[in-house]
């Protein structure tokens, strides 16, 4: 199947990061009991690839002229022996900055193997993708898929030809038809005008970050936590008590920590940018299944003083989340993706987001394949423009919330965000245990 196009402008943004940046990855790791072995990880990459026709292109062009080229080669797997349980994370990180050849393949896997297989085995599988054919949600179900042929294949069961997927056309053939022509124009005018003013107004600070750091130095560094199913189920019900949702909680515990990081006992002006799926509010239906970058992001502006309410504050990110889905401001949001990376790229001192939540909830795939039993699952993806911004990638499976903390190293220290994420969680294990819900 053919499936040839140029690339529309946030699969332009995230590839002019993968060629200048050096990665501009989504990184998705799990945690698999059953014996996985290399054989059956071959096979359904060879599946898989099948399936998705994005993973049969190759990115080709320079950077004024991108587009997706059918011919991609056969999904390259690396296999290591497990030598001990938090090997994942160290591998993770070198994903995160290690560039992606995408004049050749746009995902690779890697097979972390317990050294004695068998049904109690624990391997961990990590799946790294190019940033412009994928996001954090749709990585996620590729994975459980992914599981899925593992799980035929070891079965010995009969592999019928696989139906591939039709390849989703340009994000920009999906969108309302107030986002083109002239009155597109205008909207993305007023739009950029809107925003322009917001931030003259609050002008929001961030952590500390060194800006003559070049954008080819910067990698990014990570930091992994996760919540038990004890801790997640009561964060999740003092949300419901609170009238908020967790995504709600997460801005405000961060936006907390960052603030008292930025300014000690002193009123700070920050901001927060909410990752929205924006699948259900296009003209043409797309499932979490089909491969794509289809998200956008919602900015709110918040003042912090001594004793701002935790839950005002988590309120106030939904009340101001509700009104930037209204209209068209997510659409417009992904068409100046390019635009904006520009702008990082040749004035870092413009990132000015405190911190940003890409939290895709509770994901709906199963913990069971066959031989084969999902433990953990999470993902994280590369940010090296992001300089100075507090930025997590959640997700909720089986009751517990895995997350991941990446920064641009060294804009911010490896010590002060290792601070701050720690911040972050006391306030959430404070607010959910209905202690000093304040900013102190």
């Amino acid at each position: 199947m053919i499936d040839n196009r140029k690339l529309s402008d946030p699969e332009q943004a995230m590839e002019i990061l993968n060629r200048i940046a050096n990665a501009s990855n989504v990184v998705v790791s799990g945690r698999i009991l059953g014996p996985l072995s290399e054989e059956i990880v071959r096979q359904a990459l060879d599946l898989i690839q099948e399936r998705h026709p994005r993973l049969n292109s190759r990115i080709v062009g320079d950077l004024d002229n991108l587009r997706f080229e059918t011919g991609a080669k056969k999904i390259p797997l690396r296999v290591v022996d497990k030598h001990h349980e938090e090997q994942w994370q160290e591998i993770v990180l070198k994903e995160l900055n290690t560039q992606i050849e995408s004049s050749e393949v746009l995902l690779r896997a890697i097979l972390i193997q317990d050294q004695e297989l068998g049904k109690n085995s624990a391997s961990h599988l990590i799946i790294t993708t190019n940033h412009a054919i994928s996001d954090g949600l749709s990585s996620t179900h590729l994975y459980s898929e992914f599981l899925s042929y593992c799980s035929k294949v070891a079965s010995g069961e009969p592999l019928v030809p696989v139906s591939s997927l039709s390849a989703l056309p340009s994000v920009d053939e999906l969108l309302p038809p107030s986002t083109r022509g002239f009155r597109g124009k205008i909207n993305t005018l007023l739009y950029l005008l809107q925003l322009q003013l917001k931030l003259l107004w609050h002008r929001p600070e961030t952590l500390e970050k060194n800006k003559s750091v070049p954008l080819d130095s910067l990698t990014s560094g990570n930091i992994y936590r996760s919540l038990d199913a004890d801790f997640t189920e009561q964060l999740v019900n003092r949300c419901r008590q609170e009238k908020t949702t967790v995504q709600g909680a997460l801005c405000a515990a961060m936006m907390f920590a960052a603030a008292r990081k930025i300014r000690p006992q002193q009123k700070t002006r920050v901001s927060c940018r909410s990752i929205v799926n924006i699948r259900k509010y296009l003209k043409q239906v797309v499932g979490n299944e089909n491969m794509g970058i289809m998200a956008s992001g919602v900015d709110s502006f918040h003042t912090l003083e001594t004793n701002t309410s935790f839950w005002e504050l988590a309120r106030d990110v939904i009340q101001q989340l509700k009104v930037g889905l209204k209209g068209d401001s997510i659409f417009i949001d992904m068409l100046l993706s390019r635009k904006f990376i520009e702008i990082l790229m040749s004035r870092p001192s413009q990132a000015n987001l405190t911190v940003a939540v890409s939290n895709i909830g509770r994901v709906n795939i199963p913990k069971v394949y066959g031989q084969f039993e999902l433990s953990e699952i999470s993902f994280v993806a590369s940010q090296p423009t992001l300089r100075g911004c507090f930025f997590a990638a959640v997700v909720t499976f089986e009751g517990k919330m895995f997350l991941h903390f990446p920064f641009a190293m060294p804009s911010v220290s490896q010590e002060t965000m290792e601070t701050v994420v720690d911040s972050a969680l006391s306030y959430l294990d404070d607010a959910s245990k209905g202690r000093s819900t304040v900013l102190k």
